[in-house]
């Protein structure tokens, strides 16, 4: 329980098992009900209600509250912690363990049936929007570089403010909006979903939260964990889950993919002199 420092020495055994449950799943704690964590762990509500108070919060709204303002630390400080955990001199090493821990988790909350719909959907969508704020940008730009070249019709929307509303005006029926939603939800992408829902236009949603309240207001959700809270987050698994896509949908025409990259080969040959890569 190094995360929260609990000593589970003088806890019962079912305090013990409640620990465990939120230390592993921090996020989906802090989206639940006392209900809904009792049904996770196999206890009784009054449990749960009872823990809160043996570790030093008031209840599990103090907990949320506590938690948010972990969430809501600076950069610098995100930073700070990573340098911490990851010291010494080969610190490469240890963080590229840590990026395949990241690996292993979003495998082990992989959704075939969920990805094999998204890949359906980008397929047969007339263009494709990314909505994408941030440090999303270069995982935007990676698949649509990637979908131009097999012949996908990509556009990026505006990011922010009311400039978003000119990009709404532009999705036509037949398309299908990629949102980036990592760590809470910004009201831009609160308005996008709200927008796809009132003109029935599907929605992929690409999260770092396992639970979301968006999880029932979007067609599809794809995970990909990049850590915790509290760290410097890493984009090492969303590549993975942006790299996957891009192949599977090279795979879904194969004969027009290699068609359109040998035409490139091609054009590259015949302008080297002009445009020497």
């Amino acid at each position: 329980m190094s995360s929260f420092h609990w000593n589970t020495e003088e806890m019962s055994p079912n305090q013990v098992k409640i620990a465990d449950y939120i230390q592993r799943h921090t996020r989906e704690v802090l989206l639940s009900t006392e209900k809904e964590i009792a049904e996770a762990v196999g206890l009784s509500t009054a449990s749960v209600s009872r823990f809160w108070k043996s570790v030093g919060y008031k209840n599990l709204k103090d907990f949320k509250k506590k938690m948010k303002e972990k969430v809501d630390i600076t950069p610098a400080k995100k930073l700070e912690n990573m340098i911490d955990m990851i010291g010494g001199d080969m610190w490469q090493k240890e963080f590229l363990t840590l990026g395949i821990t990241y690996l292993q988790e979003t495998i082990e909350h992989f959704n075939l049936e969920e990805f094999e719909a998204a890949v359906t959907l980008l397929h047969q969508a007339n263009l494709i929007h990314l909505y994408c704020p941030g440090p999303t940008e270069g995982l935007a730009d990676l698949l649509q570089y990637r979908l131009n070249r097999f012949g996908f019709a990509v556009k990026p929307m505006k990011s922010s403010g009311s400039e978003l509303l000119e990009s709404l005006l532009t999705i036509k029926a037949g398309d299908v909006i990629v949102l980036f939603g990592f760590i809470r939800m910004l009201p831009e992408a609160r308005v996008i979903i709200d927008y796809a829902t009132q003109h029935d236009i599907k929605t992929i949603l690409i999260t770092d939260q396992l639970v979301s309240d968006f999880n029932g207001q979007v067609d599809i959700t794809l995970f990909a964990s990049r850590g915790e809270v509290q760290h410097f987050h890493s984009m090492i698994a969303p590549t993975f889950i942006i790299e996957s896509l891009i192949i599977a949908l090279g795979k879904t025409n194969e004969q027009q993919t290699f068609e359109r990259l040998h035409k490139l080969s091609n054009l590259r040959k015949r302008y080297e002199q002009h445009l020497p890569r």
